[in-house]
């Protein structure tokens, strides 16, 4: 069959499936992009030719916005879809192509598959430099596309057709490996693109990719039911591994037999419903007083499908027991080998069952149970407070979050990531299903917010899907706005409107540096600090073409967002916040360093609490 090589790759593209568990489904739900003179001769005419002359339906184009957001739409989707499904994003070359850096990387780094097809330099060199193109002295094969091989997880430069195949054969194993999957770049020269080839049938039949789960080797199960069975206040910390391998029904048999209470991480929050009798709730920096004051005391500590970041271990100050053992279990052996733990590589799902088989009979001691519970008891009884709604001008940010999680129903979908929201959604949100929250905190990347929500709805388009997102971030994406409604698909945007970048703020003020550069003011003679900026946040809204609602309060915002619920098109609810109100403290401390010598009394006091603060922190070996 003679096709161009971008024909040949869509073609190849439409016709891939995974299966895990006996259903199937197609791995690519189609193909963002925006075209340019890197990838619309090629990539676009191809998609051009699947619309209108093949099944539209197999391979969808969809337009985008901005490049990074793109991809980020694609990992919302990925995620949602836990991971058996994603998204194709293809680019033009030079900045079309670097603008999707930053979504590789958070691809990457929350293990979530998407594939990249950014335009590159003619593989012929007809004529050096071409427009956009790098010149690197040390080569004539070196280009901006380079700078996607820290941030993927497979990487190709396709210099000639005969490379296609064995290229998408190997994006395809890295996209539907659960242990390692992530970003997938393959860089597509713009003249190899638009060149024909004679590719074998073969290459475009329907192709099924099987989602594998793994099971314990069976001595590293003996030593982990050992030491499950030898423990007297253990705890879970359940990661988004047990929400991606589906095993939220085998964690709660598990932890209902046992009585071991589950604390969750960002990523695993949902992982048992929130007024589960064993669930404890957030664990970290940004978790719970129950969970935490667990975690000190735990002499066995199970993760299942974490990865451990520095939130959940406390900066490596969070489990305090010195004869603290860990039993991980994860389907990538480089993360169930972290803190020094019995390694247990396996599927969440498959470790789990094999687990409770292993430790039948098997319970914790009665003061334990009842601990767990009296402690969670004091916490959810302090958010109850925390979230009531005072109808005060302007209301705290917990009463925001407060109100958003009363108006959604148990499977509406709540979706943030960055600033000081997603630490307080972390404590404060109560999830009741296991895809209801939908957090990114593996790369907190700022703008990911209304792009992610946007693929989140595209895969689950029977959940109403909330999107909490602060100034700071929208001001830095807020274009995909435009997609929704290009598409008609519907989001609830919550712009919590604080003047400036909260979180950092209040980094900034515990570090000792008054939070310097935090606030978006007006510039006077001695910096950033007259009136706020005179933007309107809620007509730039409008003008992307959403329906936009404006509350005072939080009473306000109920009433707004029940209307939001009612509404058929997405639809911004535009309330100022108050910067400064605090929330719960977790009790849990964060490694962020305080300059050592300093002029300022602000940071040397910090730096006084820095040192007191770190001396807990530890190596578990």
């Amino acid at each position: 069959m003679r096709l161009t090589v971008g024909q040949a790759l869509v073609r190849f593209l439409a016709a891939q499936y995974s299966e895990r568990d006996g259903e199937e489904r197609r791995f690519f739900a189609g193909c963002f992009g925006i075209f340019g003179h890197g990838n619309v001769a090629g990539v676009g005419q191809a998609l051009l030719e699947q619309a209108l002359l093949e099944h539209a339906d197999d391979f969808p184009y969809y337009m985008a916005r901005n490049e990074q957001a793109m991809v980020h739409t694609a990992s919302g989707y990925a995620r949602m879809s836990d991971r058996l499904s994603t998204f194709a994003c293809t680019s033009s070359i030079g900045p079309g192509a670097t603008n999707m850096v930053t979504g590789a990387a958070l691809a990457t780094i929350n293990r979530l598959p998407v594939l990249l097809l950014p335009g590159d330099i003619f593989a012929t060199r007809p004529a050096n430099p071409v427009l956009q193109e790098l010149e690197d002295a040390r080569s004539y094969d070196v280009s901006v596309n380079d700078c996607f091989k820290p941030v993927s997880k497979y990487w190709d430069r396709i210099n000639r057709p005969e490379q296609l195949p064995s290229a998408l054969m190997a994006a395809m194993r890295v996209l539907t490996d659960p242990a390692e999957t992530g970003a997938v770049t393959l860089a597509l020269p713009q003249d190899v693109q638009a060149e024909a080839h004679d590719w074998p049938e073969e290459l475009f039949t329907r192709r099924v990719w099987r989602i594998p789960r793994p099971l314990p080797e069976p001595a590293a199960l003996d030593e982990a039911s050992a030491i499950l069975r030898s423990a007297e206040r253990p705890l879970i910390v359940a990661g988004g591994g047990v929400i991606y391998s589906r095993a939220t029904d085998e964690l709660r048999v598990f932890a209902e037999h046992t009585g071991i209470p589950v604390a969750e991480t960002q990523a695993g929050k949902g992982a048992l419903p929130w007024d589960h009798p064993c669930s404890v709730g957030a664990i970290g920096a940004t978790g719970t007083t129950a969970a935490n004051a667990l975690a000190r005391d735990a002499d066995v500590v199970l993760g299942i499908g974490t990865r451990y970041s520095d939130f959940t271990t406390a900066s490596h100050s969070l489990f305090a027991d010195p004869d603290v053992r860990f039993v991980n279990v994860n389907v990538a052996r480089f993360d169930a080998a972290k803190l020094a733990g019995t390694t247990v590589v396996a599927d969440a799902k498959e470790g789990i069952r094999a687990l409770h088989a292993a430790i039948n009979g098997y319970g914790v001691p009665d003061a334990h149970r009842d601990r767990a519970r009296s402690l969670t008891a004091g916490w959810n009884a302090q958010v109850d407070r925390a979230c009531a709604s005072r109808n005060g001008e302007p209301p705290a940010q917990a009463e925001v979050i407060g109100a958003v999680n009363e108006v959604s129903g148990p499977r509406d979908v709540v979706v943030c990531a960055a600033g000081s929201m997603p630490g307080d959604l972390h404590k404060l949100w109560r999830a009741a299903d296991p895809k209801g929250y939908h957090v990114e905190y593996g790369y907190s990347c700022m703008g990911y917010e209304i792009a992610g929500g946007l693929g989140v709805k595209m895969a689950a388009p029977d959940r109403e899907v909330f999107v909490l997102v602060g100034d700071g971030s929208y001001l830095m994406m807020a274009q995909e706005l435009a997609t929704a409604v290009a598409e008609g698909v519907k989001l609830i945007v919550v712009l919590v409107q604080n003047h400036g970048f909260a979180s950092i703020g209040n980094l900034s003020e515990s570090v000792g540096a008054e939070r310097f550069g935090t606030r978006h003011r007006v510039r006077t003679a001695t910096g950033l600090d007259g009136d706020p900026l005179p933007v309107d946040l809620a007509a730039n809204a409008a003008s992307l073409g959403a329906g936009v609602l404006r509350a005072a309060t939080a009473g306000e915002l109920r009433d707004a967002l029940g209307e939001a619920v009612k509404a058929d098109r997405t639809t911004v609810i535009h309330i100022e916040t108050d910067p400064l109100a605090g929330t719960l403290d977790s009790a849990a401390w964060w490694d962020v360093p305080v300059a050592e010598v300093a002029a300022l009394d602000s940071t040397r006091e910090a730096r006084a609490r820095y040192e007191g603060d770190r001396r807990a922190r530890r190596h578990h070996l």
